[in-house]
């Protein structure tokens, strides 16, 4: 009995010392948290891609901090329940407003803007997070690469027919989700299109890599007029956004490992948060941020040279 009772002692120990260990783990993958307690009453904010994972994190909370929240979602069916959930969630609180947008659309991004323009005097916060990855070698409606007309194209193509507004709308800010994985590619301008050699990957970094150099020359072509403009790593966060990255057999069991192993969609939205509404971003503009603190951007993130080309370059793709 006594050895029962020894042997029960130490697997009980063990347990605890697993718990802690699973505990520690844990916070270290979820990393930095947005501690603003900055209030958004009376301002407006469009988030892409907020019918699902980190955009729908973001759009809760800024609807919770009393912002007037444009979910700008392709499918509006998933985008009017992803509305629900959080409205429920917050007990009936917040102003949330779903419309449609296909970022591998430039005629939708137009009419979008169009009706945006229409119906809404200010835009304080523009949240560029919808994004692709991972996925076979397909093109856009208008015939660019997936990941480089969607990721990049798109929201390029939005933030310019908005930048009037934002002009207009004191202390305003244009976020957008890019991805640590941008340090490990450059931009092949003879190639953007993939009509030869793809590869997923590569497609995805450099789609990531286009975000920091676009936010890089936005802010130098806004300096002085009132926007924010910052690009930023969510780190590896759990979403539907990885479909493409195993097959559907294998969903079962490396989902839940996956849930286990990188950050859930909260924990990945918290720096999109962060510099939508941290008071102390103001004037840090063209500063790229990871968990919550500025990070330095890698070489090819700050080639003023290629930024400039990438916008040219992105102004007669999308015919701006």
């Amino acid at each position: 009995m006594d050895a029962w009772v020894e042997r029960a002692g130490w697997l009980a120990l063990y347990a605890l010392i697993l718990g802690m260990a699973f505990i520690l783990w844990r916070k270290f993958v979820e990393g930095g948290v947005c501690r603003s307690e900055e209030r958004m009453d009376g301002k407006t904010v469009i988030v892409t891609g907020s019918n699902t994972g980190m955009g729908k994190e973001i759009a809760a909370d800024m609807a919770s901090r009393g912002a007037r929240v444009i979910m700008a979602c392709r499918s509006m069916e998933r985008g009017n329940k992803a509305a629900d959930d959080i409205r429920r969630k917050l007990g009936g609180g917040g102003t949330l407003i779903v419309q449609q947008i296909d970022l591998g659309s430039l005629k939708s991004v137009r009419m979008f803007c169009k009706t945006f323009l229409k119906t809404e005097k200010r835009l304080d916060v523009l949240i560029n997070n919808a994004g692709v990855f991972f996925c076979p070698q397909m093109v856009t409606e208008d015939g660019f690469e997936y990941h480089f007309g969607v990721n990049h194209l798109g929201h390029f193509l939005l933030t310019n027919l908005l930048l009037e507004l934002l002009k207009k709308t004191p202390n305003s800010r244009v976020v957008l989700v890019s991805s640590f994985t941008y340090n490990f590619t450059s931009l092949d301008f003879d190639n953007l299109n993939y009509k030869h050699s793809y590869g997923r990957m590569q497609a995805y970094m450099r789609s990531k890599l286009a975000n920091v150099l676009f936010a890089k020359e936005l802010a130098r072509r806004t300096k002085g007029m009132g926007i924010d403009v910052f690009s930023l790593n969510p780190g590896g966060v759990h979403t539907d956004i990885t479909r493409y990255l195993l097959p559907q057999w294998a969903m079962p069991v490396c989902d839940p490992l996956m849930a286990l192993t990188i950050k859930s969609p909260g924990a990945g939205a918290q720096t999109a948060i962060y510099c939508a509404v941290a008071s102390e971003v103001q004037g840090m503009s063209g500063s790229y941020f990871s968990d919550c603190k500025e990070k330095a951007v890698g070489k090819d993130g700050m080639n003023e040279g290629v930024a400039k080309k990438l916008w040219e370059v992105s102004e007669r793709m999308t015919g701006l």
